[in-house]
């Protein structure tokens, strides 16, 4: 219990460790936030694959292949649906945040609303793979999602600030999407603590969630700036990375 909450701190953290960052430099080149996007989005899409949906798979007895398709599907589903309620960045942050800051204000607010929204499934994927007999494949996946989270807090700093958010409350806006994300991390634990039976599911739908971020929001936004070779390079060594350190540590 004490390593998940440290990891729970430790994901939640990497969002305010972003933050502190956009605090510094203000504005940063799309490249440099695309490559670390993309080596972030390689980290997770290798986590999903070997930390949650192949164990899925193993848990799952002669119905896991079922159970982990539809798990994936559902995952989908549901972070499809919570975009459909509330965008992310990349549909809410445009040219549109140089424009006179009232005018932006509702936006950017809906902005950082959608981060916090989005976090706390990615905060649950982050809490089931505890629930699996393989902490190392856990923190994997924890260690992808914390990655994500640091140029996801750098973007939120410029927009709010420019609206005429105070820093302070800039900052602790920022926060709080790390916050939403430790809450979701113990969530999962908690989940599939509860009840061995709806491990494998849970461990797909994790799975799924994450393949839908990686696809949707971070490989759109990754390869919308002119990046695109070098995003995708990135996005092969964060990959490879998991990979190598999968077989080392099994």
């Amino acid at each position: 219990m004490q390593l998940v909450l440290l990891t729970a701190i430790g994901v939640g953290g990497a969002t305010i460790i972003g933050s502190i960052i956009g605090f510094i430099f203000k504005k940063f080149s799309h490249k440099f936030a695309d490559i670390v996007l993309s080596f972030a989005a390689g980290v997770m899409l290798a986590a999903a694959v070997l930390g949650l949906i192949v164990p899925s798979l193993e848990y799952g007895g002669k119905w896991g292949l079922l159970i982990t398709v539809t798990g994936i599907f559902c995952g989908a589903i549901c972070i499809n649906l919570i975009d459909k309620l509330v965008p992310h960045m990349h549909k809410l942050i445009g040219t549109e945040s140089e424009a006179h800051p009232s005018a932006n204000l509702n936006k950017v607010l809906l902005f950082v609303t959608a981060i916090a929204i989005h976090n706390l499934p990615e905060g649950i994927a982050a809490g089931v793979g505890f629930g699996s007999d393989n902490p190392e494949g856990a923190l994997l996946i924890a260690g992808g999602i914390a990655l994500q989270n640091i140029p996801e807090g750098m973007v939120i700093i410029a927009p709010m600030l420019a609206a005429g958010i105070s820093p302070k409350k800039t900052f602790i806006a920022a926060a709080l999407t790390g916050v939403v994300e430790i809450i979701g991390t113990l969530l999962g634990y908690f989940a599939v603590s509860l009840s061995a039976t709806i491990l494998p599911f849970a461990l797909a739908f994790a799975g799924g969630t994450m393949l839908y971020v990686i696809s949707d929001e971070m490989i759109p936004e990754t390869h919308s700036h002119g990046y695109q070779r070098g995003a995708t390079y990135s996005l092969l060594v964060g990959f490879c990375l998991i990979l190598v350190s999968d077989v080392l540590l099994g």
